[in-house]
């Protein structure tokens, strides 16, 4: 899907790079000519990815601290000098609870690393905060989207499955949700991201959905155990 030299000479953070979608987008980037500085809270799976990809550099990280934030971005200018894409991918999806199960602290934590790390799982919010902040940076020529994925198919969604009752079960009704029959790989997110760095250039405060079509057509739509009215209703 790259070419090779779509981002030559480009400096590009990704936050969350270590395994899944994050590390779609930098092995995308990698491709593109790219030199990738990624961050991740899983060293060991960060430095065996920095070890395959030459041209990454990877820096531990944990995007709910400020000041580990502000030592990737100072080491990426230290090293490289410039920093023209950051992709701030990080974020993470809580185990399936209820509202009223849910803490202030782990309602607080969702929120910091999602919206920091700008992640799909707060979708209303991160879009928000992309259109405010294309609008605030335009300014400068700084251009600022976003991408909402839907089932794609990483080591999360599979241990997410694992957790369940029946795990096939899960990942079929996850693969039926789509449309094109399928769930996405964190390479298309990746070629997503190089196409909205790269090549999307007069596309600010976009929302990319990257969903197979989920959200188009009908389908189930009421949560399993909510109660369902059936109309008796004949022509």
């Amino acid at each position: 899907m790259a070419s090779g030299t779509r981002c030559a000479g480009k400096v590009v953070v990704v936050t969350g790079g270590g395994r899944g979608i994050g590390a779609g987008i930098v092995r995308a980037f990698v491709d593109s000519g790219a030199q990738v500085v990624f961050c991740d809270k899983d060293e060991a799976g960060g430095r065996a990815l920095e070890q395959e990809l030459s041209g990454t550099a990877f820096i531990a990280c944990d995007m709910t601290q400020e000041g580990d934030l502000q030592t990737l971005i100072s080491e990426t200018l230290s090293r490289f000098g410039r920093l023209d894409c950051v992709v701030n991918n990080a974020g993470y999806h809580p185990p399936a609870q209820w509202p009223e199960e849910t803490s202030i602290e782990g309602f607080r934590e969702l929120l910091e690393v999602n919206l920091l790390g700008m992640y799909a799982l707060t979708k209303g919010a991160v879009t928000a905060m992309t259109k405010a902040l294309a609008l605030d940076e335009s300014r400068y020529g700084v251009r600022v989207n976003c991408i909402s994925p839907g089932n794609i198919w990483t080591p999360l969604w599979e241990e997410l499955a694992a957790s369940t009752p029946d795990p096939r079960a899960t990942i079929l009704e996850g693969t039926l949700a789509q449309p094109l029959g399928r769930m996405g790989q964190p390479a298309e997110v990746g070629a997503a991201a190089v196409f909205l760095a790269s090549d999307a250039t007069f596309c600010t405060g976009l929302e990319l959905l990257m969903t197979g079509g989920a959200e188009l057509g009908y389908g189930r739509k009421a949560s399993p155990g909510t109660p369902v009215e059936v109309s008796t209703l004949l022509p």
